[in-house]
């Protein structure tokens, strides 16, 4: 009896994921010495039966427009496609969860390469006594630590996914809002919807233009450190591929030397480097 409940448990859960987009607002201060840069960007979390996806709304619009346009070109017959870039956000990435073991995978990019990154790392959570209303849901209180941060998660059992934005899951419910105790990210849902297929993320699916490297974690935070420690590699191989003899021609049509490049690209670099100093996943940086 008590299995059989389980697995009607199941089924209501799974029912109630089939093809649901929760919208959160990300606020996020990436620069530690500047707190008064608060930058703010529209994720979506896609949710179906098989699992979710979750990523940059505004990339994701970005990239449909580039699609079209990409697609308009080849169907011209043109020789030459030319790929305008509009996304002016800072969210990359894709984070993959797949039910019902909540395998999760995060898709992104390092130098000239695109990485499928398996994250086995798994969430402790407290479940405190604490409840309030947040929009329309009753929530509770959970606590974790995560990414080499403390976090504050308020979950609602009125939508019975075990899922939320990020990698965050695990929860008896929805999580609604997590920020970390310094409140330098934070996620907050703003709206619910359906989706149809054929309006979501084509980044992965379509686009696809190289092909992904599957790593795990431990991997992947070792060549974030060496790209961070020498961040003209990448550039330095396609050169070195390249040749002696390959010319780069600057955004005002002139000639310029692949030294010079180099020389440029590590000073901004380092700059970048300097300025982005507070990522959600603070162990990346240790």
């Amino acid at each position: 009896m008590k299995k059989g409940f389980l697995f009607l448990l199941l089924i209501s859960v799974f029912a109630n994921a089939q093809n649901k987009r929760f919208t959160y607002e990300y606020s996020f201060i990436l620069d530690s010495t500047n707190q008064a840069d608060v930058q703010k960007e529209l994720i979506v979390l896609d949710v179906n039966p098989n699992g979710s996806k979750f990523y940059s709304y505004e990339l994701f619009k970005s990239d449909s427009i580039q699609l079209v346009e990409i697609k308009k070109q080849e169907n011209s017959g043109s020789e030459i496609i030319n790929v305008k870039q509009s996304y002016k956000g800072k969210i990359f990435y894709t984070i993959e969860k797949k039910y019902p073991g909540f395998e999760i995978y995060q898709h992104t990019g390092l130098g000239n390469d695109r990485y499928k990154v398996l994250d086995e790392r798994k969430s402790v959570w407290k479940i405190l006594a604490d409840k309030q209303k947040l929009g329309e849901f009753e929530t509770q209180k959970a606590e974790t630590e995560m990414y080499g941060r403390k976090w504050t998660a308020w979950f609602t059992t009125e939508i019975p996914i075990q899922d939320g934005p990020y990698k965050f899951h695990g929860l008896p419910g929805l999580i609604v809002k997590i920020e970390d105790e310094a409140k330098y990210h934070s996620f907050e849902l703003k709206g619910i919807s359906k989706y149809v297929e054929n309006n979501k993320l084509q980044i992965d699916d379509e686009r696809n233009f190289e092909k992904e490297i599957l790593i795990d974690h431990h991997k992947y935070k070792k060549l974030a450190s060496e790209l961070r420690n020498d961040p003209t590699k990448a550039l330095r191989e396609m050169l070195n591929m390249s040749g002696p003899n390959v010319k780069m021609i600057s955004s005002d049509g002139n000639e310029v030397k692949p030294a010079e490049i180099l020389r440029e690209r590590e000073l901004k670099a380092k700059e970048d480097r300097k300025k982005n100093n507070n990522p959600l996943e603070l162990d990346l940086l240790k």
